[in-house]
């Protein structure tokens, strides 16, 4: 290895003494004034000669698999922070762009830097381009029941008649429902409503340490969550439709309380659903990606100290968190144009709703943290008592499509496929492309990316599974859609009021509850 990277090495040397050095793909040295200036150029390659070679000398450290990707995570850091494009003096668009400006884009990048320092984060978005219920979470609707966690949305129906079974979504609490309910032309929500489907979304609370009821919040648990969350919420829905069952669909975390609850409620002989759909969630935590540098008995048992009888989560250390999984995308790439050029970062709706983050009550992150994430003991039957039952996620036997991202840093494609190891009823696994979020949040009209299905069965390993899937082109909500159709029930007339007798409406959508900020 030493001498693979001496000879790059002097090739560049040699290269760099002939003025040939070639252009980088890469786009932190993409622009022209970094092939127009020689020295930086070297700089940029010696970089990426730097950043391969120190990977591949991670990968061959003789340690455990655990202790090796702490390494490689570290190290990783540590790179992208010393890429010679995040310094003034060893970035030559920078220095361009302060020339052409008479140093005005250095006085805008210190102005940046001064309002995200008295904001607490730095700014993805152009933040002042959005205004929830305006032109985000527009779908009009009303909350017709809240209670401590979470207020209940039902939406307007678009079509003359609607199926009779409803569709609850049960989003993540760690961020906020509107990412499924964004633009009218990339909402789920609205894309569910126009082909007929009564919505029930959950709009989770974002606890304040300043709330008349701070103290009750900050000792919410799982069993709360699952209880007087999720079970709560199918049954109001069930309620005002009218109908024994509903259909649920749960979207990362919000997936795992859905499955938790779901179990719950067979145990209690009970099957409120009667098809489930899961969007790239956990429910056997085995191979949580990335996220496992994070996992190990010393933090479990720092937060349980910190946390595990009170207390809030914040935010911004969640949010701060996942930034730094993908550094180069979400940190350092907003650090350089932000605060070294000087410009304002563009209007992106998802970033909007990423930086829009919520606080996790104490005892419900950390029994998450360590019976999830850490032992992985959700998926083991009867190793945990939820709600006063034994918890046995095989007992969920209802139809179920699952779907997951083949890009998803949070969720591995491949753990979202092992799924289907514990659900009893027949499943559809469906295979999306991008990350986390792009990948769920990609409408037909825009034409993008693809998904892969198998319509023969399904294989005991996920590679196996993905080389015989078709790859099929454009958004999978057609898929999901056609599939999900068949369990609505009979088709009847839409209903031309909000919630019922018992269930009156509160207040128009998105409702209030999602309006808190979290700062």
């Amino acid at each position: 290895m030493q001498q693979e990277f001496t000879d790059a090495y002097r090739q560049l040397l040699q290269a760099w003494q002939t003025g040939s050095l070639p252009a980088l793909r890469d786009r932190r040295f993409s622009a022209a004034a970094w092939a127009e200036s020689q020295q930086h150029l070297l700089l940029a390659h010696l970089h990426v000669l730097a950043e391969q070679t120190l990977a591949r000398m991670a990968r061959s450290v003789e340690v455990s698999a655990e202790a090796r990707e702490r390494l490689e995570f570290s190290l990783m850091q540590w790179l992208e922070a010393s890429a010679p494009s995040n310094f003034l003096a060893l970035n030559p668009d920078v220095i361009r762009r302060a020339s052409e400006s008479a140093g005005a884009s250095l006085n805008r990048g210190v102005e940046n830097l001064l309002a995200d320092m008295r904001r607490g984060r730095m700014l993805q978005s152009d933040e002042s381009a959005f205004e929830l219920g305006r032109n985000l979470g527009v779908s009009p609707g009303a909350v017709v029941y809240e209670n401590a966690l979470f207020q209940l949305i039902q939406y307007e129906p678009l079509t003359p008649k609607v199926y009779a079974r409803p569709l609850v979504i049960v989003p993540p609490c760690i961020n906020k429902f509107y990412i499924l309910d964004l633009r009218p032309e990339n909402s789920l929500v609205r894309h569910a409503v126009q082909a007929g489907h009564t919505v029930f979304m959950v709009s989770w609370r974002n606890p304040q340490p300043e709330d008349a009821d701070a103290d009750l919040l900050a000792q919410a648990s799982w069993d709360d969550y699952v209880e007087d969350g999720v079970l709560r919420a199918l049954a109001v829905a069930a309620d005002i439709s009218r109908q024994p069952q509903v259909n649920a669909l749960g979207f990362c975390i919000g997936g795992t309380l859905l499955g938790a609850a779901l179990a719950v409620a067979a145990a209690r002989g009970q099957q409120p659903v009667a098809a489930m759909t899961l969007l790239t969630t956990m429910l056997n935590f085995r191979d949580v990606g990335v996220l496992k540098v994070f996992v190990d008995e010393a933090h479990a048992a720092l937060r349980d100290a910190s946390l595990g009888q009170g207390g809030l989560l914040r935010a911004s250390e969640l949010s701060t968190t996942f930034a730094f999984l993908r550094p180069r995308e979400l940190v350092w790439s907003y650090f350089v144009s932000n605060y070294l050029k000087g410009d304002t970062p563009p209007p992106f709706d998802l970033l909007y709703w990423n930086a829009d983050g919520t606080n996790l009550p104490g005892p419900f992150f950390t029994w998450y943290f360590r019976q999830a994430y850490l032992e992985n003991r959700l998926c083991v039957p009867g190793a945990l008592e939820v709600c006063g039952e034994s918890l046995d996620l095989g007992l969920i036997d209802v139809p179920a499509y699952v779907y997951a991202s083949r890009d998803d840093h949070i969720v591995p494609w491949q753990t979202a496929y092992a799924s289907l190891e514990v659900l009893r009823g027949p499943t559809r696994f469906v295979l999306g492309s991008s990350g986390h979020i792009a990948g769920v949040v990609n409408p037909p009209a825009s034409s993008r990316r693809q998904h892969w299905t198998l319509e023969n069965g399904q294989h005991a390993d996920p590679e196996a599974w993905l080389q015989a899937a078709q790859q099929q082109p454009g958004s999978w909500w057609p898929d999901w859609l056609a599939w999900l159709a068949p369990y609505g029930g009979r088709e009847r007339k839409a209903p031309q009021k909000f919630g019922n007798a018992r269930y009156q409406p509160l207040e128009p959508a998105p409702g209030r509850y999602v309006a808190v900020k979290a700062e």
